[in-house]
């Protein structure tokens, strides 16, 4: 089968749209529907279908696409044996990582990249979802991304997963508040506070959601900010309280946040490193991985109690 259909099957599989893979792949739809007419044609089955105004994978579609990233992930190692031979990490890896890892993490990775010369690595923030994150594979080598620790895996059949970090979720409190004299606090204690939440979907709100669950305890949640910055100045000001991630917290700064965990509950979520398959044979993809490696361990160690 011909490896350019396969990746236009591949990017449609990704994007869900013949309008959407035109873009990623710098072609028209015109030219994308040719080469899915094409790659079905090749193989005698039909591999779409309508679906209202568009066109959605058939059965056949989709075992193909699975098997569409084992061929694709073998070329990947093919390349990446080219690669090998050089003497150092070369040419570009787009990298995306969700904003508070971003101001956790960045940094210190730009000091480490900088140390490889030849690796050319583009970096973008993206607030990410966690159902969002294997379509952005269509546009970058590695995402950052982050997920409720009780919340399922990524599907490790399609895309390799690296832990990075766990990072402990702590209530934020303001300057003065009651429950301030507590080393740790109950979640029953802070049902009538008025919360600062994320969007519906992001992990901080997950966990939320599973601590509501598990306790009975249902937070009132009257402002929904997804930017982390914010919800502090909120918090110091008296506009309520958040569930903020433990190492990026602002608590000797200007706002001086009361930071306290939760008692009896393990709150916390899983900073991981998502890529495709046979993408890390790649030098120029493992040099940016052992610096997000070690820049995340630095980060659990000057952070430990």
């Amino acid at each position: 089968m011909d490896i350019g259909r396969l990746r236009t099957l591949r990017e449609f599989a990704d994007r869900g749209s013949v309008t959407a893979a035109a873009k990623a792949l710098h072609c028209t739809t015109s030219a994308v529907s040719q080469q899915l007419r094409a790659l079905q044609a090749e193989v005698g089955l039909p591999l779409t279908e309508p679906a209202g105004r568009g066109l959605r994978l058939t059965d056949a579609g989709r075992a193909l696409v699975a098997r569409a990233d084992d061929v694709l992930a073998a070329i990947d190692r093919a390349e990446a044996e080219l690669d090998s031979y050089r003497s150092a990490p070369r040419g570009r890896v787009r990298l995306a990582v969700f904003p508070s890892a971003a101001l956790m993490l960045l940094p210190g990775l730009l000091h480490r990249f900088a140390a490889h010369e030849g690796l050319d690595v583009e970096v973008r923030d993206v607030d990410m979802t966690p159902p969002e994150v294997p379509g952005l594979m269509a546009d970058f080598d590695v995402v950052v991304t982050h997920r409720d620790e009780h919340a399922p895996p990524f599907d490790s059949g399609r895309l390799e997963v690296v832990h990075l970090l766990r990072e402990p979720l702590d209530v934020a409190l303001p300057p003065g508040h009651p429950l301030g004299e507590r080393e740790r606090v109950e979640l029953a204690d802070l049902a009538a506070e008025r919360w600062i939440g994320v969007d519906v979907g992001f992990p901080v709100d997950d966990v939320l959601i599973s601590l509501a669950v598990r306790t009975g305890v249902r937070p009132q949640v009257v402002h929904r900010i997804n930017d982390f910055r914010i919800t502090e100045s909120l918090v110091a000001a008296g506009h309520g309280i958040a569930l903020l991630p433990r190492y990026t917290m602002d608590t000797v700064g200007e706002r001086r946040l009361l930071r306290r965990p939760l008692a009896g509950i393990r709150a916390a979520r899983h900073i991981e490193a998502v890529l495709r398959l046979g993408a890390a044979a790649r030098p120029a993809v493992a040099a940016v991985l052992g610096a997000l490696r070690a820049e995340a361990a630095e980060v659990g160690r000057e952070t430990m109690p």
